[in-house]
């Protein structure tokens, strides 16, 4: 199926389990992927494995905390492969601590990078997406944006904030044949859920426990993913905006 044919995607943190099994199933569906990481070694790599596999992708060195550089890869990745049609927002960041353990400086990290940096992508893409009447915007949440989370209350506090943000561009913007959702990923495999064990007493333990909350009885992995944010980039979901959708395996069940 090639449903992006002819399509650029930016998805950012791009090097990351979610995001480059993202990057990977859009190149596998015929869109020109521009995978944006602030680790561009790692970025690099998925753009070459996704090459390799046939597709196409570049990767762009960028800090969504700095909008100096956020400005520069859009217009370098839409130079290079096309207005972007899709945007995914799925760079993220968290520290894990009660909140009262926590410094206004780390506060401001996160806010940085959860926050003001997808207000920062929105507005820098955006615009052409509005001049061109057609877009296409995936916000990753997370279920502790709906569930709440323990150690996570700034991180929860900036994905509960993407959930109105997100409606509220979806009815500012569908005049403008552009689209707007969001999906709330549960515990997953990623660099994230391995910080978040380091700290933990009984990591063992801890994990059981995610696993008993959930109702499928696993740990989510990064390829859990892709199927729904494609789905949303897509025109199949062309009659759907404003939405939230969990991928958590059942943990949190919304209607």
């Amino acid at each position: 199926m090639a449903r992006f044919h002819g399509k650029s995607a930016i998805v950012t943190g791009g090097a990351g389990g979610i995001g480059s099994a993202t990057c990977r199933r859009f190149a596998a569906e015929g869109a020109r992927v521009a995978v944006f990481d602030r680790d561009e070694a790692g970025a690099q790599k998925v753009a070459r494995d996704i090459e390799a596999a046939g597709g196409k992708a570049q990767a762009f060195a960028c800090d969504i905390t700095d909008r100096q550089t956020i400005d520069a890869a859009v217009s370098a990745s839409e130079s290079a492969l096309g207005p972007a049609a899709i945007l995914v927002n799925n760079a993220g960041f968290d520290i894990f601590k009660p909140f009262l353990k926590t410094e206004p400086s780390e506060w401001e990290r996160l806010i940085a990078v959860n926050l003001l940096g997808p207000l920062h992508m929105h507005h820098a893409v955006l615009p052409g997406m509005v001049e061109r009447k057609y877009g296409r915007v995936v916000n990753v949440s997370s279920d502790a944006a709906r569930v709440g989370s323990t150690g996570e209350a700034v991180y929860a506090a900036c994905k509960s904030a993407m959930l109105g943000f997100s409606k509220t561009l979806a009815r500012e913007h569908a005049r403008h044949g552009i689209t707007l959702n969001v999906v709330c990923p549960g515990p997953t495999s990623t660099n994230l859920l391995a910080d978040f064990l380091k700290g933990a007493d009984n990591p063992d333990k801890l994990m059981e426990a995610f696993r008993r909350s959930i109702p499928l009885g696993r740990i989510g992995a990064p390829d859990d993913l892709p199927g729904t944010i494609a789905f949303l980039a897509s025109d199949d979901a062309a009659y759907v905006t404003g939405q939230v959708i969990s991928v958590s395996g059942g943990l949190s069940m919304a209607g």
